[in-house]
This record gives structure tokens, sequence and C-alpha cells, in this order.
């Protein structure tokens, strides 16, 4: 049985060059993005956003939520993989990241699809629970402050439709969760994130160790 490959940079640009699908729209949002403070550590790969889009195509999801907008890369991608008729609700604490990304949404015309909700994600995802109830949402995308990830993902679990997938970025966290000397906030919390996820007989797992650990999580009928 072969290993793990380990993806050189030059591997990495194979991979990109003969399944990443970009396009100039998609790209000029990344790069004003890279150009952020924090922008290349806060930002998602092209490929696992294009992993976003067809996701979203493979489940048939009309109704999607996000939870943790940024500039709205991953929005976007989303966004344009919804049918007609489709949604997605994205949140985030401020609309100064959202803002830069939300002249793109127009751009693609895709804006009348998204639904910015801004505010602290605990308030957001209780609101969204008294709107509209549980079983609301086919997909849940959950990339945002890592020391509330265990709350998320039990609201996230809540607001999916059974047979839905609830998808959990940074689940590797830079490699700091095997390293026994890491017992920051943010580590400890994707940590016990993790451990919930492998014993939580609510769900079918598996976590990908591409990107920076992408974990998926269908919630069982």
């Amino acid at each position: 049985m072969a290993d793990q490959t380990t993806l050189s940079p030059a591997l990495l640009e194979y991979a990109r060059s003969v399944s990443l699908r970009d396009d100039p729209l998609l790209r000029e949002l990344y790069e004003l993005t890279a150009r952020l403070p924090g922008g290349r550590a806060m930002q998602i790969m092209p490929e696992e956003a294009q992993f976003l889009a067809l996701l979203v195509r493979l489940t048939g999801a009309r109704e999607v939520l996000e939870i943790g907008t940024f500039t709205g890369y991953s929005t976007l991608c989303m966004a344009r993989a919804l049918p007609p008729g489709g949604r997605l609700v994205t949140c985030d604490i401020t609309d100064k990241w959202p803002g830069v990304g939300a002249p793109f949404w127009e751009r693609a015309g895709v804006a009348d699809r998204i639904e910015l909700r801004v505010g602290d994600a605990v308030e957001t995802l209780a609101g969204l629970r008294a709107d509209g109830g549980d079983d609301t949402f086919d997909l849940v995308f959950v990339d945002a402050d890592k020391t509330g990830y265990p709350h998320y993902y039990e609201e996230a679990l809540r607001l999916v439709r059974p047979g839905g997938l609830v998808a959990v970025d940074n689940t590797l966290f830079f490699g700091r969760v095997a390293d026994p000397e890491c017992h920051d906030p943010d580590t400890e919390a994707v940590r016990a994130l993790n451990e919930r996820l492998r014993d939580d007989a609510r769900v079918d797992v598996s976590l990908l160790t591409v990107a920076d650990g992408i974990t998926l999580a269908r919630r069982r009928e």
C-alpha cells in the first residue's frame, strides 16, 4: 500500500496545471486578497475553492451556509455553483473584508444569491435557527475563528438537513495539531473538534489531508 505522496512545489504546480479551472475574475480577487494584511494565511487555496464548488454541485445544494467570509473568495466560488434560485448565507464579524469581495460578486452576476450577515457568529447562528429552524441548509462550510469551532460545528449540525454536509477548514491547522509543544487556544480548539468528529456517531466523517486539512461530515439520516 502506497503512503501519502509528499506534495512538493513542483508537484503542486503540476496538479494545478491539470486540474485547476481558474478564470480572470477569481484570480483578480485571489491576488487582491493576498496583498491584504494576513491575506495569504487566511485565504483558502484556489483548488480548495474549486473543490467547494464541486461539493455544492455534487450534493445538489440549494441552501448553503458559510461561517467566515473574509473577502468572499470561497463565497464567490460556491455561489457560482448554485442552481437558479439557490441561496448562500455567509457570516462574518465585520463587513470590512466582505466589502472587498462584494464588487466581484456583482461582476460575476451572483450577488442576488448571496446574503451577508454581519455580527458575532454565535448570535448569527442562533438567529438563523430562530428564523428558519433546524434542518435548513444542504451544505455548511466552517472557516472562522478556531476557538469557536466546537460551537460552530454543533450549530452547523443542527442547521444542516439530514443527509447534508458540513465541511470544516483548517483541521490540520498548519501542522500544529500534531505538535505536542503547541497548546495555544486555537490549536487546542481544533484538536478538540477533530476528536469530537472522530467519535461523533451522528455523522459519517473523513479528514482530507489536502490544503490545511478539510474535514467532511455528512449528517446521518
